[in-house]
């Protein structure tokens, strides 16, 4: 049997198995009139030792269902993490059969020296049950995996909803996730059970998850270009949550980034977001960015600050339960940030970006304006923003000597958007001299970017030491001292920072943009 390349169309939802406790209570699952299908399912994915398939966006497997066994080959390619491209072959035996790779994604790299190097690198092994969901003209596969997920020497429980689209809207996909998000404690999961085993295989679960270069083709349209955007962010939002829900500092900052890139993705194409459902997103965005600060911030004091003066003056009277108090607001902070990531708000917030991303209102706009100007190509948007933006930090730093405290910080808010946009839009611009430009450009705008976060720093850290060490019923004269030798720390970096800043400024404004 030979299944011919298809678009896989999912959504996938992750929980704790006692969270399935109430799924057939759904009325969803209640109304169903066939009986749900079962079978245990053993699945072995292969690649080399140096994960060459991983590499190149693939996946291979081979599914025993039964005495059949069925090798799938997948592709992610840029259609982002709800659709895949596809394709099935029954075979023989367990292992994989490359002679049927021709006209597959993995055709190119199918020759006797990948067959040679091929190896199970790790197999799930699931209990499999199908409720078939079908109304209205849409067929919908709800897939329930509980099971595990073994490389031989880690192994990794596995429970998760799959929602397959066999026939209709994707729309619907997204109806049944959130009906069914509500009624169950399940976070939509953008990873795959392959990049989970991967993740095993190099023992990085629950590690921080940096921004991903994003790659956007000539020729793609305002439109897409957004989707592969947001999707980047999304997917490091969510791959966060595990890391922040274990109280890792990185997981914070990481998931503060990619809210920030979100954001300014979002501002970057606002004349095609102008529509009352991407408001609404951008607000739980704030919320969700505003429950994390508090913890960044008083992590980065505690770690750049209240550390390293409490090692040299732990004697001076006051400094202990100074650090003490900031210390137990710090752990507050962190409290307060978990219970963000780990609430039902979190889980509608994520649903309901990756909704926004594939069928906002956006995507479908009534003015006739707005849909020309997400179908153009976005080449002349990207080089039209970058110019404004760049033009923007250039006029602002020309008088950075003369900026107060909330300037700085407006002119680093806008090196911030510039170096993101010029890092969503870099692949546009592929030869030689511009990258060689770009990466000059970068370096030198995170160098500015740095400086001015140091700038405000300064001003957060006194603020938080202040309110602390001073304006305290309890203060005593030995606690503002101790207050006053952490904010004369801070005040003792402010003439380096503002030279840092101004040479990064100087240097910024020499170098001729990349895009041009």
């Amino acid at each position: 049997m030979v299944t011919p390349s298809q678009k896989e169309l999912e959504v996938k939802l992750e929980l704790a198995p006692e969270g399935l406790s109430t799924l057939k209570r759904i009325p969803l699952i209640r109304a169903l009139r066939a009986a749900p299908r079962r079978a245990r399912e053993v699945s072995v994915y292969f690649d080399t030792d140096k994960h060459k398939l991983r590499k190149k966006g693939l996946m291979l497997r081979v599914r025993r269902i039964g005495n059949r066994y069925i090798q799938t080959i997948k592709s992610t390619g840029s259609s982002g993490p709800f659709a895949r491209d596809e394709w099935e072959f029954e075979i023989a035996g367990e292992q994989p059969d490359l002679s049927l790779a021709g006209g597959t994604a993995l055709e190119p790299l199918a020759n006797d020296k990948l067959r040679r190097r091929l190896k199970p690198l790790f197999e799930t092994r699931v209990q499999r049950t199908v409720y078939p969901l079908a109304d209205n003209g849409h067929a919908i596969a709800l897939t329930v995996d509980r099971g595990t997920i073994d490389t031989g020497s880690r192994s990794l429980p596995l429970c998760e909803i799959e929602l397959e689209l066999e026939r209709g809207e994707v729309a619907e996909l997204f109806d049944v996730a959130r009906e069914l998000s509500h009624a169950l404690p399940a976070q939509l999961a953008l990873k795959s059970k392959s990049e989970r085993g991967y993740e095993l295989i190099d023992d990085v679960r629950n590690a921080p998850v940096k921004s991903a270069p994003v790659e956007l083709a000539a020729g793609t349209s305002a439109r897409e270009a957004c989707q592969i955007i947001g999707r980047a962010c999304l997917r490091q939002i969510i791959g966060n949550e595990p890391a922040l829900a274990d109280g890792h500092p990185e997981g914070v900052h990481q998931m503060r980034v990619a809210l920030r890139r979100l954001r300014v993705a979002m501002s970057l194409f606002a004349d095609i977001l102008g529509d009352a459902q991407t408001a609404a997103i951008k607000s739980e965005l704030r919320w969700l960015a505003g429950e994390l600060t508090p913890a960044r911030e008083l992590e980065v004091l505690m770690q750049h600050v209240v550390r390293r003066v409490r090692q040299r003056h732990a004697h001076r009277g006051g400094m202990l339960s100074l650090s003490r108090e900031l210390a137990e607001r710090h752990e507050a902070a962190l409290t307060r940030a978990q219970n963000a990531v780990t609430s039902a708000r979190f889980r509608a917030l994520t649903l309901e970006v990756a909704a926004w991303l594939e069928t906002g209102q956006w995507t479908v706009p009534q003015d006739d304006l707005v849909r020309d100007r997400a179908d153009i190509s976005v080449e002349g948007p990207a080089v039209e923003q970058l110019t404004r933006r760049w033009r923007k930090v250039r006029k602002k730093g020309k008088a950075f000597a003369r900026l107060d405290a909330r300037s700085r910080h407006k002119l680093r808010i806008q090196a911030k958007k510039l170096r993101y946009a010029a890092e969503f839009f870099a692949s546009l611009f592929p030869s030689k001299r511009a990258a060689k430009r770009r990466e000059k450009f970068l370096t030198v705008l995170e160098r500015l970017q740095d400086a001015l976060g140091d700038l405000n720093d300064i001003v957060v850290h006194e603020n938080l030491i202040t309110a602390v060490g001073v304006r305290q019923r309890r203060s005593s004269p030995k606690r503002a001292f101790a207050a006053g030798l952490l904010t004369g720390r801070e005040d003792a970096r402010v003439d380096s920072a503002m030279a840092a800043a101004t040479e990064a400024y100087a240097d910024l404004a020499k170098i001729k943009p990349f895009w041009r």
